[in-house]
């Protein structure tokens, strides 16, 4: 094998771990933006259902039964 193939064959060995690393680093950003994505979609989901209890009158509570302090 002559110097200059072995200097390409590191090269590309360098260049291989480098892409190697950025995909394990990718993947993890993915697994972390995914599971906000999960955690956002929760929030969401409780909201409309806090929203659309509201809209539709919602629990009472005793005092909304009293009469204003004016009476």
């Amino acid at each position: 094998m002559t110097d200059d193939t072995r200097s390409r064959l590191t090269d590309l060995e360098i260049r291989l771990a480098h892409h190697e690393r950025m995909a394990e680093d990718m993947s993890e950003v993915m697994a972390q933006q995914q599971d906000e994505i999960t955690r956002l979609n929760l929030m969401v989901r409780r909201l409309v259902d806090r929203l659309q209890n509201v809209e539709a009158g919602g629990e009472r509570s005793p005092q909304d039964d009293r009469p204003p302090p004016h009476y």
